[in-house]
C-alpha cells in the first residue's frame, strides 16, 4: 500500500468519524432543547402550585392558619 493510499484511507476514516460525531452532537442538541423546555414547564407548574397553596384551600387534615 502506498503512502498516498494509506493517507487517503485515513482521511476517509477521519471524515466519517467527524460526520458521525457531528450527527451525534446535533441529536444531543435537539434532546437538550426538548429536556430544557420540559424542565421549564415543570418549574412553572410547580411555581403555580406553590402560589395556589397560599390561596386558602386546604385539603385532607390540614388546619387553616387561624387555628
Amino acid at each position: 500500500m502506498s503512502d498516498t493510499s494509506a493517507l487517503e484511507e485515513q482521511i476517509a476514516h477521519l471524515t466519517r468519524t467527524v460526520e458521525d460525531l457531528s450527527d451525534t452532537v446535533a441529536k444531543q442538541a435537539t434532546e437538550i432543547a426538548l429536556l430544557t423546555r420540559r424542565v421549564q414547564l415543570l418549574m412553572e407548574r410547580e411555581a403555580h402550585r406553590e402560589a395556589d397553596a397560599g390561596s386558602g384551600i386546604y385539603m385532607g387534615d390540614e388546619k387553616p392558619p387561624h387555628y
